[in-house]
């Protein structure tokens, strides 16, 4: 669960339009906003007042906000541009039916997969704004254990090492079934020289020779 202080609740509701109207989205993307979009809920504000933090940072706010969904295959565009048009750092959280993912826009869209509402966990941890954000980012963003434990890296150094990681991790699957598949011995042997090849970079990027 998301056992936030009570002192950082808002559950203010957000009107659709609020959004689609002032945002410079497409006539596609505005529509996708009624048709996949239910509520959308600022939950919880969290300021180095509420929280009884001692230290400034840069940064000031992040919000918490729940977006109820119409269906689970929903545009991924509809977050990208919240994120994108607002000033605030934002946190997600995606919920269709009894399932949820949190979402962070940083550079890019991260998400965590999709768990059973009741299953979810998000701690704060920092001294200040700018500590907490980072680690909201490695909560949702970084899924390897390995890179976690990398703790010289920056967020954004371990951001892009989790990116490479989930690229050699979809190598090895696709190269280790067209292994699998192919019948002539040459080339199934190519394939499984690449396979050891993206293996090893991948073992020598998880214990930090990047």
């Amino acid at each position: 669960m998301l056992n936030f202080p009570e002192s950082t609740k808002v559950h203010k509701r957000i009107p659709k339009e609020a959004f689609y109207r002032h945002l410079p989205l497409s006539a596609a993307l505005k529509g996708k906003f009624v048709s996949d979009v239910e509520t959308i809920i600022v939950e919880n504000s969290l300021k180095k007042e509420n929280l009884n933090l001692a230290d400034d940072s840069d940064v000031k706010e992040i919000l918490l906000l729940s977006i109820r969904l119409k269906k689970q295959d929903f545009d991924r565009k509809i977050v990208e541009a919240i994120a994108r048009q607002n000033l605030h750092k934002l946190v997600f959280l995606l919920v269709y039916e009894d399932k949820c993912q949190l979402a962070v826009y940083h550079s890019k869209l991260y998400s965590t997969d999709w768990i059973k509402e009741k299953n979810l966990t998000l701690t704060l941890s920092g001294n200040t704004l700018a500590e907490i954000w980072d680690d909201l980012i490695r909560q949702i963003a970084i899924s390897s254990k390995a890179v976690l434990r990398q703790k010289d890296y920056t967020v954004n150094e371990q951001l892009k090492i989790q990116d490479e990681v989930n690229r050699l991790n979809k190598l090895i699957q696709k190269t280790a079934k067209a292994a699998w598949k192919e019948q002539q011995p040459k080339k199934r042997f190519e394939l499984y020289t690449k396979l050891q090849k993206y293996k090893k970079q991948l073992e020598e990027l998880t214990n930090g020779k990047t």
